[in-house]
């Protein structure tokens, strides 16, 4: 092969599994779905003051449970748990730190008080890291990461890149079987 644009493997890599087994999975997902704790003491994304959480995090009327250092074990995490830690601190703060997103964390961010406008979020946040890639090239690639990567400031963004890669297809396959945990769990008996 002469002259591969690794830029376009990269983004066709995870473009595959978004279009292929990943987003057309989450259509429809309903609020029940959204906020289901099927386990006692799941962290959620729920309405501010309500929950047990240590900490709550969120600008706005929602807000997302967490805790540091961790709990051990940690928590159970719902849809809307995995989807906020999509959205925020795998797309939104990255897209912040490298493609002029607005700056964004955990504490500030606006969560979504429904499942239709999670995915909207996701979506938006997605849209928003495949364009910026793209106008990474491959020469943008190889540039550092810089700071907002802490330890990993000196590796080039290829590898943040596959990093997002894999943290979006770990992620968003644990949604998707949550949702098949629901409907197996849930159904109402015929």
């Amino acid at each position: 092969m002469n002259d591969q644009n690794w830029n376009s493997l990269l983004r066709d890599q995870i473009a595959w599994h978004w279009t292929n087994q990943l987003r057309d999975r989450l259509d429809g997902l309903t609020d029940d779905e959204y906020f289901w704790e099927p386990a006692p003491g799941s962290w959620n994304v729920r309405p501010r003051g309500t929950g047990t959480a240590q900490v709550q995090a969120g600008a706005g009327a929602m807000t997302i449970d967490f805790a540091m250092p961790m709990p051990e074990p940690p928590p159970f995490t719902t849809i809307a748990w995995r989807l906020g830690h999509v959205i925020v601190g795998v797309l939104a703060m990255r897209n912040a730190a490298h493609f002029d997103r607005k700056p964004t964390d955990y504490q500030s961010f606006e969560y979504a008080p429904t499942a239709t406008a999670a995915l909207a979020q996701l979506d938006a946040e997605y849209a928003t890291w495949m364009a910026g890639v793209e106008s990474l090239g491959d020469t943008g690639l190889a540039r550092p990461c810089g700071e907002a990567e802490g330890p990993y400031a000196d590796h080039p963004l290829a590898a943040l890149v596959l990093h997002i890669n894999r943290e979006l297809i770990h992620h968003l396959a644990e949604v998707c079987l949550l949702r098949d945990l629901h409907l197996h769990t849930r159904r109402k008996a015929s």
